[in-house]
């Protein structure tokens, strides 16, 4: 493997001033896009060349992706420093047997998707009821995976959303959960708290507080509460109906959860067949990805895009960029997905990484993005690939216009930033505006854009909860590959535990019940500043 990496360094070594432009013939289009379900990946707009993708490929295989994708499938431990299996593709697996540490784990799925199906059927049609009648509204209380998914996927099929209205509550800063339920009629409210453990300190510090502002009001205020944990001892002690709480295993990771019962908010929102055609997508993209081979993978191909990218060519960052304004929470989703997964400092035997990790992964929708940071992508000193989400129609139909518009401005960013501004063609602009000289020249390399700068493009038909699902499944297998190819484990997250350990510790000392022996001096000066 580590001869296939001295091979793509040399290989970009040889190509790394070539202009992307150049590559383009009649069948550059065809031959560096794949189509899978509807669904288009175009990679030509980058420098990667039949050769390079040869290689990728060749490392792919060496790295043995495709014998580590039939293991997760499989359910095989391959979070190794847990010990667990990483099943979340079973969450969408309606058919078949699974078998895992000598039981078949499908039948609790379906199992628990029946149960959420028929509470979210009692509450769409008003059989379950809040003290002031139908519910009305639901606050998902939740952090981390147990909040970005729902949360993006909830704004994401807003059009089909036709259940009760639904708020995300994520941060322990109050202003969060005070804001949210301002306005809503706790009487009409149901609250969802989502923790597996069912002790997260910021998710329950927030339902400590929903409970307490609906109790102002409501008799029985729990009566109105579910919960999305495995902790039935102390959901109870809670106060919660064991009907109205639902579990899942600990071979789903937080971040990869929102096809179970985390995805709770949602199926309330778009109702049971919505959701169904939410998991479809999912399945869909599974199959795909099981079975198309590494260079017509779209996963694959993804992935080898982004090793490309970050570890070969050294770009340290990743810019999502979706020209679908219902799609504007999905950044910060795949931040989490990737960031999270792939932000590791060792390989799965423990030693040093040879190499980066993921990369920073960022964005927001076009066009708004084109007037705020697009920038420093087009004429900063660092190279951003973009990766671009635009969908063939919209949901507005009377708005076609501004739909053909945001396609357009799609398109023609990739296009800009590949092509770029040499400085004669600036020169020639600016002549025309009558300037001569030394002004002439100095205007004109203002306007000058290097280009030969890549993006790709992912297109669909419209974003529907099929499509969504499509989405969120590719890359979530992106992430596994490019995991396997750096050797890590990409199902763990020890890194958000250090800072966790020090905020308990640091409570104290803010509320004045510690002197913090043993902090440093900063924080031990901040502290003192925040106390007043």
């Amino acid at each position: 493997m580590q001869s296939v990496w001295q091979e793509l360094l040399k290989h970009h070594g040889e190509i790394a001033d070539r202009p992307i432009l150049s590559l383009f013939d009649g069948g550059r289009a065809a031959d560096f896009s794949v189509q899978a379900d509807g669904m288009l990946f175009d990679y030509s707009k980058t420098n990667i060349d039949a050769e390079t993708r040869r290689l990728l490929v060749q490392l792919a295989e060496t790295a043995g992706v495709a014998a580590k994708r039939e293991a997760m499938f499989a359910g095989d431990k391959i979070n190794e420093t847990e010990g667990r299996a990483v099943l979340h593709t079973a969450l969408r697996n309606m058919a078949g047997s699974l078998v895992v540490d000598g039981r078949d784990v499908l039948p609790d799925v379906r199992a628990t998707h029946a149960r959420m199906q028929a509470f979210a059927r009692d509450v769409r049609s008003g059989v379950f009821k809040g003290q002031g009648g139908a519910i009305t509204d639901v606050v998902n209380i939740g952090i981390g995976g147990s909040d970005l998914g729902p949360a993006m996927a909830c704004i994401a099929l807003s059009p089909y959303a036709d259940g009760p209205r639904t708020h995300f509550v994520s941060n322990v800063d109050g202003a969060h959960v005070a804001d949210v339920l301002r306005g809503l009629n706790p009487e009409t409210t149901l609250v969802i708290v989502a923790s597996k453990t069912f002790t997260t300190i910021e998710t329950m510090t927030n339902a400590d507080t929903a409970k307490a502002w609906m109790a102002k009001v409501v008799k029985d205020p729990a009566a109105q509460f579910a919960a999305v944990s495995t902790a039935g001892d102390k959901t109870a002690a809670y106060g919660i109906d064991p009907a109205r709480v639902f579990g899942f295993e600990d071979w789903v990771g937080g971040r990869y959860s929102m096809w179970g019962p985390i995805g709770l908010s949602l199926m309330l929102a778009i109702g049971s067949e919505g959701f169904d055609q939410f998991l479809a997508g999912g399945a869909a993209m599974d199959a795909h990805f099981r079975s198309a081979p590494f260079d017509q993978n779209l996963p694959v191909l993804l992935a080898l895009v982004g090793v490309w990218h970050n570890q070969v060519c050294d770009y340290a960052t990743r810019a999502v960029l979706p020209y679908d304004q219902r799609l504007a929470r999905l950044p910060a989703y795949l931040q989490q997905l990737e960031m999270e997964s792939n932000g590791k400092g060792v390989a799965m035997d423990g030693s040093d990484l040879s190499c980066h990790s993921g990369p920073v992964v960022w964005g927001e929708p076009g066009t708004n993005g084109q007037h705020a940071f697009y920038q420093l992508i087009h004429q900063g000193t660092r190279v951003i690939p973009c990766e671009f989400l635009v969908a063939r129609n919209g949901h507005e139909a009377e708005l076609k216009h501004q739909h053909t518009l945001l396609v357009s401005n799609c398109l023609a960013q990739a296009e800009a930033l590949m092509r770029g501004r040499s400085l004669a063609e600036a020169t020639a602009i600016m002549a025309k505006k009558g300037l001569t000289g030394a002004e002439l020249d100095r205007q004109a390399r203002h306007r000058v854009f290097k280009g030969n700068r890549p993006s790709t493009v992912l297109a669909y038909d419209k974003l529907t909860p099929f499509v969504l699902g499509q989405i969120i499944a590719l890359y979530e297998h992106r992430v596994f590959v490019e995991g396997v190819i750096l050797g890590i484990n990409s199902y763990d997250q020890w890194g958000v535990e250090l800072g966790k350990e020090l905020a308990l510790a640091l409570q104290p000392v803010l509320e004045g019940k510690s002197d913090g022996a043993g902090k440093d001096g900063s924080t031990l000066a901040l502290v003192k500043f925040l106390q007043g």
